[in-house]
C-alpha cells in the first residue's frame, strides 16, 4: 500500500519532467528558425578625445594677505574707489588707507624713545666735555712731572712731592682712557636710541593699513573695535585679488595620472553656477609637494584661465577635464559595437567570430538574417565611442550593436507544453 502510495508522485514527477524538457526543445527548435532583430549604428566621424578629468577649485591668481605688524584696536576702515567703507568686494588702490589702529600706545612709544636719544646726546656730550678737562689736566699733569724729574729729589724737591707729581701724571694719563671708554659708550647708547626712534616712528606709521596693491577685497577678517595682536606673524586683516580677471584653477590630481599632465596643456571645465557652460585654461605648473589621504597620493595642478568677463568668483567648485589627446573627424563607432559578439547561429556560413592578433571584430548584417565579423583597428576610446579603422568601413557602414529574437516572447505564449492561465469570468 505504501508503494503503491508513492507511484502516483513518481509519475507526477516524471510527466513535469518531460513537460519541461518538451518546452526546451520547443524553444531551441522554434527559436533558432525565427529571424533576429538587430539593433545598428552607423559609423561616423567624431571628434575623440582622450581625457583625466578632476576636481578643484577657482583661486584667484595673485592674492595678497594683509596684516597688521602692531597690536592695537582697530578704530575705523578706509574708503575704496566708490568713497564707501572698505569691505567685502570692494575696489581699492594701491597706498590707499584701507584701516586704523589706535595709535595711542605707538605715539608714547615713540616720545619715550625721543626722551630716551635726547638724554643720550646730553651724555654723549658730558662724556666729550670729561675728555677736554682730562686732558688738560694730563698736559698740566705732564709739566708738572717733567720739571720733577729735570729737579729731581733734592733739598728743592722732596721724594713725597716727587712722588705726587708722578701720581698726577698717571692719574692723567689713566682718566684720559675713562673719558674715552664713556665716549665710545655714550655714543653707542645714542646709535642705540636712534634706532628705538626710528623703530617707534615706524611702529606708528604701520598703525594706518594702507593698500599695497590695486584689486578686490576678498576677505576683511577685522571689524571695527576689534584688538589685533602681532606677533612673529602678523595679524591677517584683508585678502586682498590683484587682479580677478585672471584667475587659476588648483586640481588635486591622483598620482596614476600625474605623468600625463604638463606645462600648457589644454584644459576644460565647469563650475556649478554656470550649468552647461565651458570655461577653457592651460596647465601652468604642477606642485611638487604632494599630499596623501587615505592611501592616496594626489597633486596640486594649477590651471591657468581668463576672467575679463568677471564670471568666475573666487572658490568655486570646478570639474576639469585635462585633454591629454584629441583625435578630430576620425571614423568612430559605439562602444557597445564591439562590446556585442552574437550567437553561433546568427553568424553567416563561412564566417567564424575568431579574432585576429591585434585587432577587434565588428558585425554587419549578411544575407539571410545573419551576420559577419570584419576586422578593425581600434584607436582612441572615450568611454562612449571608439575611434576605428579598417578598409572594410566606412562612414555610414552600419555595424550592429545588439540583437535578439524577435518573436521570442510570442514563442512562449505558443508553446503548446506552457500550462494556461485559466480565463477570468467576467462577472
Amino acid at each position: 500500500m505504501k508503494a503503491f502510495g508513492k507511484f502516483p508522485r513518481t509519475l507526477v514527477a516524471l510527466c513535469a519532467l518531460g513537460v519541461a524538457a518538451g518546452g526546451a526543445c520547443y524553444l531551441f527548435f522554434y527559436e533558432s528558425e525565427k529571424p533576429v532583430d538587430y539593433r545598428t549604428a552607423a559609423v561616423e566621424k567624431r571628434d575623440i578625445r582622450l581625457t583625466i578629468d578632476a576636481t578643484g577649485t577657482v583661486e584667484p591668481e595673485d592674492l595678497v594677505n594683509v596684516g597688521a605688524r602692531v597690536s592695537g584696536e582697530i578704530i575705523s576702515f578706509g574708503k575704496d574707489k566708490n568713497g564707501k567703507e572698505v569691505d567685502y568686494g570692494s575696489e581699492i588702490s594701491e597706498g590707499s588707507v584701507i584701516a586704523l589702529i589706535d595709535d595711542e600706545i605707538q605715539k608714547s612709544n615713540l616720545l619715550q624713545a625721543e626722551a630716551n636719544l635726547e638724554k643720550a646726546r646730553a651724555s654723549q656730550k658730558q662724556a666729550q666735555a670729561n675728555l677736554t678737562v682730562a686732558e688738560a689736566n694730563l698736559r698740566q699733569a705732564e709739566r708738572n712731572w717733567k720739571r720733577a724729574k729735570a729737579i729731581g729729589v733734592s733739598e728743592a724737591l722732596s721724594q713725597a712731592s716727587y712722588d705726587t707729581y708722578l701720581s698726577a701724571w698717571e692719574s692723567a694719563v689713566a682718566q684720559i682712557e675713562v673719558a674715552k671708554a664713556q665716549i665710545l659708550q655714550a655714543d653707542a647708547t645714542v646709535v642705540s636710541n636712534e634706532a628705538d626712534v626710528k623703530l617707534a616712528r615706524r611702529n606708528l606709521s604701520y598703525c594706518v593699513i594702507k593698500a599695497p596693491v590695486d584689486g578686490v577685497v576678498i576677505d576683511r577678517i577685522v571689524s571695527v573695535g576689534q584688538t589685533v595682536v602681532s606677533s612673529m606673524n602678523a595679524s591677517s586683516l584683508f585678502l586682498i585679488a590683484k587682479d580677478l580677471k585672471k584667475m587659476e584653477v588648483w586640481a588635486s590630481v591622483n598620482e596614476a595620472d600625474i605623468a600625463k599632465i604638463y606645462a600648457g596643456q589644454e584644459v576644460e571645465f565647469t563650475v556649478d553656477a554656470y550649468s552647461g557652460e565651458k570655461f577653457r585654461g592651460k596647465v601652468n605648473r604642477v606642485r611638487l609637494n604632494a599630499t596623501m589621504s587615505q592611501n592616496v597620493v594626489t597633486y596640486i595642478v594649477e590651471v591657468s584661465t581668463d576672467n575679463s568677463d568677471g564670471k568666475l568668483l573666487p572658490y568655486l567648485t570646478a570639474n576639469l577635464s585635462f585633454i591629454v589627446e584629441n583625435r578630430t573627424g576620425v571614423l568612430a563607432v559605439p562602444t557597445s559595437a564591439l562590446r556585442w559578439s552574437p550567437a553561433p547561429s546568427m553568424i553567416a556560413e563561412g564566417f567564424s567570430a575568431q579574432t585576429p592578433e591585434g585587432k577587434r571584430l565588428l558585425w554587419v548584417l549578411a544575407d539571410g538574417g545573419k551576420v559577419r565579423p570584419i576586422a578593425v583597428e581600434t584607436g582612441l576610446n572615450d568611454g562612449a565611442y571608439v575611434q576605428v579603422s579598417s578598409p572594410e568601413i566606412s562612414e555610414g557602414t552600419n555595424v550592429v550593436v545588439g540583437g535578439e529574437i524577435a518573436v521570442a516572447k510570442k514563442a512562449s505564449a505558443d508553446n503548446p507544453f506552457m500550462p494556461k492561465m485559466p480565463k477570468r469570468k467576467r462577472p
